[in-house]
């Protein structure tokens, strides 16, 4: 008799507590990938200021001598990161003019809705942008 009376708890129980586990999963893929991403741009920002800083470099590159942001979209294309929604800034806006040491910074910055897993980020608002700045002091010879 008390078997019977039970028979649907199951899966009402599951109806309630599956709506709020999902939720859960989704948003620890959601963070998972957002501060994998944040990673990613940090290091491209690090890849980007450290060739900033050396003689002889430019903010687009030339054949055979890569530029900044040459360098920066090719460590975010390794990422598998698309480097077209991505946003490079450089300042100054031709690193060799620097003097030595003196400030170049480098930064990058995403929308996550651009490198999200997930169809829309449920979590975040839409206009939620990814940012990283490295600042490195120029090297240049005196």
């Amino acid at each position: 008799m008390c078997r019977r009376n039970r028979r649907g708890a199951a899966v009402v129980e599951f109806a309630i507590v599956a709506p709020v586990f999902f939720l859960l999963i989704f948003g620890m893929i959601e963070f998972g990938r957002m501060v994998m991403v944040q990673q990613i741009i940090t290091n491209a920002s690090r890849e980007g200021a450290r060739i900033a800083v050396l003689d002889g470099a430019q903010r687009v590159g030339t054949a055979g001598n890569p530029g900044v942001i040459d360098s920066v979209e090719r460590y975010l294309e390794n990422a598998r990161i698309s480097s077209a929604s991505a946003t490079i800034e450089v300042l100054p806006y031709e690193p060799s003019t620097a003097g030595y040491g003196e400030a170049v910074t480098v930064t990058v910055a995403i929308p996550f809705d651009q490198v999200s897993w997930l169809p829309s980020p449920f979590f975040l608002d839409g206009d939620t942008n990814l940012t990283a700045t490295t600042v490195m002091r120029r090297e240049t010879v005196q």
